[in-house]
């Protein structure tokens, strides 16, 4: 579990990466996109960097 839990920051960092390609190549016109992906990319660095210093 504490696995898990030390790679949820890289794997919310993931899925920003992914959602920054669907908006470029899906052709989106909206910012809603950007914005979720901009938090995902944020917030999984945060998670990552916190997380990595309470389980070790």
């Amino acid at each position: 579990m504490n696995q898990l839990l030390k790679y949820l920051g890289i794997l919310l960092i993931l899925v920003g990466a992914v959602l920054l390609g669907i908006y470029m190549y899906g052709g989106f016109v909206s910012n809603g996109v950007l914005a979720t992906s901009a938090l995902c990319v944020v917030g999984g660095l945060v998670v990552y960097i916190i997380m990595n210093k309470v389980i070790n």
